[in-house]
């Protein structure tokens, strides 16, 4: 087994992971720490290091709020769990998980972005466990990014002093963790030119930037969304970035909440006290279209189909995200309509049958805003003459423990088939179907294409590519099974009505 390899920075020990036919390596830095006068800034090249450097605990968090302080929140009880976990503005550590015995085997690579609304998150979560997927051929890596005010962060100095990389500095270290794995994945016995990029929740919006961004794009092969984009019709949406100049006055107004008057003084400030005016300060830092790494949003780009073209796989779960028509009147309601839709809105308002009510036309109007955004980014490829496939998921198997169902973020458990680190009560279905989404996943990963054989030999269930003119999914729910998703009349009327940015 590859237990010790060289890296461009020195020598690397891993150690058996739970199979010893794999070999795991924990807190690989791939960039200097961002600290002092590097807060803030475009992550730099790593240093170099004599000797091997053992590579066996995962590195510290990064900087956000207490995993597991608050023991009735939801995510606190599945896997942040651990109010000790040791947290540090030193972050910029990747994993690697190999199946490898030597450096020239040239498998797949997986390059994982966790979630966490850009607000929190880790690659320490249990359930991110690379494990089971290189069991099947390919090496794994998950990279950990600034979050939060330290990793999203602009100020009109920032811009003076670095106008190439004002912001999105999470991003930049997601980017340059795929660079690294670029320059250093040979080593590990994984293939440089071989890559799919993948990650859920604000994970997979950071895909959709890493394709948005021509650098990185050149970079990767395939690319997984997991509950990453979103389009809401009916009102601003809430993930719309903002621009650098507006969250540059955000910027501005943190420093005076801080107490401080130059980026000088901000950068002594000690990082404690910088998270603790955060969470008081009440701003949820996200990507910031700033010219540079952002030259507009990924959605927009989306819209106008000018993403590049590579095979995508994307879905949701059936019990999250959706988006409703809100009026406090039907007069409110036409109002909205006409704002929205224009020599239009007359067709909305029939559809979701106002003339029943107000009621009537807001449970009429509700829909998934992420199945939305599935139709029509598919639809703008299409439109864009795009070769690739798209297959597109549905998550929705019972989940047993709390009646919260098939949750935002419960199908990470399956296709990383982690279950076992799971308190739930999991049964044998669960794992069958959670270890039949891991096959899916990895021939995705090596093929572009998820179909392929159960570890039995038997063909699973075919999962065609998205078609516009006979559109199919794969269901998760008991079973893997493919399922015909005509829109609905209202979905349908939205998929036509989305602007082309």
């Amino acid at each position: 087994m590859l237990r010790t390899t060289k890296t461009e920075n020195g020598s690397v020990r891993g150690m058996p992971a739970g199979n010893p036919r794999i070999t795991v390596y924990r807190g690989i830095p791939f960039a200097a720490p961002p600290v002092g006068k590097l807060r803030w800034c475009a992550p730099q090249p790593a240093a170099n290091w004599a000797g091997v450097r053992d590579c066996l605990e995962f590195a510290p968090i990064s900087m956000q709020g207490t995993p597991g302080e608050n023991p009735d929140e939801l995510y606190a009880r599945e896997w942040h769990v651990d109010p000790q976990i040791p947290m540090d503005e030193d972050c910029l550590y990747l994993n690697i998980w190999t199946p490898a015995v030597t450096g020239d085997e040239k498998l797949p690579v997986f390059v994982w972005y966790f979630g966490g609304g850009f607000q929190c998150g880790y690659t320490a979560e249990m359930e991110f466990d690379g494990e089971r997927l290189a069991r099947r051929g390919m090496v794994v890596v998950t990279v950990n990014y600034r979050v939060n005010v330290f990793g999203f962060f602009a100020h009109p100095e920032l811009t003076a002093e670095a106008p190439d990389a004002p912001a999105n500095f999470g991003l930049l270290d997601q980017q340059a963790g795929l660079f690294w794995v670029k320059r250093n994945i040979a080593a590990f016995g994984g293939d440089p030119d071989h890559i799919t990029i993948g990650g859920q929740s604000a994970g997979g919006a950071s895909v959709m930037a890493q394709l948005n961004n021509p650098a990185s794009a050149a970079c990767f092969q395939n690319a997984i969304v997991q509950s990453g984009i979103f389009y809401r019709p009916y009102e601003k949406d809430a993930f719309s970035p903002l621009t650098l100049a507006e969250t540059e006055q955000k910027g501005v107004e943190f420093f005076r909440f801080l107490g401080v008057s130059s980026l000088e003084e901000a950068r002594r400030v000690p990082a404690r006290d910088v998270l603790k005016a955060y969470h008081a300060f009440g701003h949820n830092w996200n990507i910031a279209i700033d010219g540079k790494f952002q030259t507009c949003s990924s959605w927009d780009a989306a819209l106008r189909g000018a993403l590049p073209d590579k095979p995508l796989l994307m879905g949701e779960t059936n019990n999250e995200f959706f988006t409703s028509p809100n009026a406090e009147s039907l007069e409110e309601l036409k109002a909205m309509a006409g704002r929205c839709f224009g020599d239009k809105a007359a067709e909305f308002l029939a559809l979701t049958g106002a003339d029943e009510g107000l009621e009537t036309a807001e449970k009429n109007g509700t829909v998934a805003s992420i199945e939305l955004a599935m139709r029509i980014l598919c639809r703008r490829r299409a439109e864009a003459g795009q070769k690739n496939a798209t297959y597109v998921y549905e998550f929705g198997p019972e989940i047993p423990g709390d009646g919260h169902g098939a949750f935002h973020s419960s199908d990470i458990w399956f296709f990383f088939e982690t279950l076992g680190k799971c308190w739930r009560p999991f049964t044998g279905k669960h794992y069958d179907l959670s270890r039949q989404m891991c096959n899916y996943w990895a021939n995705f990963i090596k093929t572009g294409n998820p179909n392929g054989r159960d570890a039995d030999g038997t063909q699973q269930e075919e999962w065609p590519a998205w078609k516009e003119s006979d559109p199919h999914r794969m269901t998760f729910y008991d079973v893997p099974k493919t399922e015909a998703c005509p829109a609905s009349p209202v979905m349908g009327f939205l998929t036509d009505a989305a602007p082309k940015a």
